[in-house]
């Protein structure tokens, strides 16, 4: 699906089936580095299927995925995870009991393969403090570093959640749905968050969104799935043209 060089994320012919049914169905889909690509749908469509599979949550009943020149379809999360592609939830996944800082604190010492030597210890190493204080001042959530993370509102956990990934220094975030449940300043605050950091950091964004004004604000390029399939990819301006798509996505007609 694109002209351009070699892809980060090349997906070839995944399918997914449940029985009879084909949640996800010989999807293609190329994504570029440093690209920020939404992927849309109707409930159903086959969207948090699709990114089980690339993060190795589920193993593909058919097709591969090769990210980075590597095939990694199929492999486990925790492999999938260390070669640089990192996704949040759409509900929230931290650990409620500890600090903001050290959920992101967990996140850090797991790159290096140090978690439970992390959680044997009473206190972390000043320079693990600084990258995981550094990381939560670059969301705003830096005033949170020692507050109860089950006690932040919602929206801020979904911040310390996008804290949690970045930490793992990803360089592919795939971000399930990062503003549902969130008011409109909140929303506004996370489009404004993902435009920071597809343009400061290595990062590329795979989003899933049902806000079609945050996809229309945030994507480079837009893919639409219907029944486990690609319906249709481009601009938000040929997105918004596409008589498929409004028969399909967003329930109108075409006369």
């Amino acid at each position: 699906m694109s002209a351009r060089g070699s892809p980060l994320l090349s997906v070839r012919g995944l399918s997914k089936h449940f029985g009879g049914v084909a949640a996800v169905d010989g999807i293609d889909l190329d994504v570029q580095a440093r690209e920020t690509v939404a992927l849309i749908g109707p409930n159903g469509a086959g969207k948090t299927t699709f990114y089980n599979l690339l993060s190795g949550r589920m193993q593909p009943t058919g097709g591969s995925v090769v990210f980075d020149g590597r095939d990694v379809t199929g492999r486990p999360p925790h492999e999938i995870s260390r070669l640089g592609i990192s996704r949040s939830f759409q509900i929230t996944n931290i650990f409620p009991e500890m600090s903001a800082r050290e959920n992101v604190e967990v996140a850090l010492t797991a790159v290096h393969g140090k978690t439970l030597r992390f959680f044997s210890r009473a206190t972390s190493d000043s320079a693990l403090h600084e990258e995981a204080d550094a990381l939560l001042g670059q969301l705003g959530l830096g005033a949170l570093a020692t507050s109860r993370a089950g006690t932040l509102s919602y929206g801020d956990k979904r911040l310390l959640e996008i804290a949690i990934v970045l930490a793992t220094r990803p360089r592919l975030v795939l971000l399930d749905e990062p503003t549902a449940g969130m008011t409109p300043e909140e929303t506004r605050g996370v489009v404004a968050l993902v435009r920071r950091l597809a343009g400061s950091t290595q990062c590329t964004f795979l989003i899933t969104e049902h806000d079609m004004e945050v996809v229309f604000g945030l994507a480079d390029r837009i893919v639409v799935l219907h029944r486990g399939r690609v319906l249709a990819h481009g601009s938000a301006d040929e997105i918004r043209a596409s008589r498929e798509v409004r028969e399909a996505y967003l329930g109108e007609p075409d006369d």
